[in-house]
């Protein structure tokens, strides 16, 4: 199994699943992406899945998505599952493609100086992860992941989801990356899909429910 967090993030933010897919004998590794740009993550990723002796489920967590749409085409790779995640066609201009759904609150907290950007703490606590204990959320504020101010404008040129088996988990109290979003790419991938109430933290809010999906993949 390899986990890749998303925006905002990082590698520890799976600490709650991991314990619990260990527990059922699984082999976890979570990439710590560098969130620099998408070929960098992209590189992160690939040297994690080279290290894979086995077939793996390779699950990404919201920006992840397009990490693992661009690098799941891997022979290591058996399935994906994505977690409120981007699913972007080869070559997509995502951002336009969000741009037709219903614009998520944590997006207004989105600062960005010197060419990297963070969600200021009201945005973060409030929106991105809300349904998480306050002090958890404070502590994850900040460690956050500084994105590149081009980060999420880069297209990928793969979209793995077509020729790999796939699931998609629609966190439906989720302010950061819509709801009918999630649901639209994961209609379009035919994907597995299950719905949580979870905000976008699912794998801190409801790290049982994602460790069984991750699982069932």
């Amino acid at each position: 199994m390899v986990l890749v967090h998303g925006a905002y993030a990082d590698g520890s933010c799976w600490a709650d699943v991991i314990p619990l897919l260990q527990a059922h004998g699984v082999e976890v590794s979570s990439v710590q992406n560098p969130l620099t740009s998408l070929a960098d993550d992209a590189a992160a990723t690939r040297r994690i899945l080279d290290q894979q002796t086995k077939p793996t489920v390779l699950v990404g967590h919201s920006y992840a998505g397009s990490v693992i749409s661009e690098v799941g085409d891997h022979p290591a790779v058996r399935s994906l599952v994505y977690l409120s995640a981007r699913a972007p066609e080869a070559g997509e201009d995502y951002p336009a493609l969000a741009a037709r759904f219903p614009t998520p609150p944590a997006s207004e907290g989105l600062v960005f100086v010197n060419g990297f950007g963070h969600l200021t703490e009201d945005a973060f606590l409030r929106h991105f992860a809300n349904g998480v204990h306050p002090t958890r959320a404070k502590a994850l504020h900040a460690v956050q992941g500084h994105i590149a101010q081009t980060l999420f404008g880069t297209r990928t040129t793969a979209a793995a989801w077509r020729s790999k088996p796939t699931r998609y988990l629609v966190t439906t109290d989720d302010r950061t990356t819509s709801p009918e979003l999630q649901r639209f790419v994961a209609r379009r991938m035919g994907a597995v899909t299950t719905e949580i109430a979870s905000g976008h933290l699912s794998m801190i809010t409801q790290p049982r429910a994602v460790a069984k999906l991750v699982l069932d993949a």
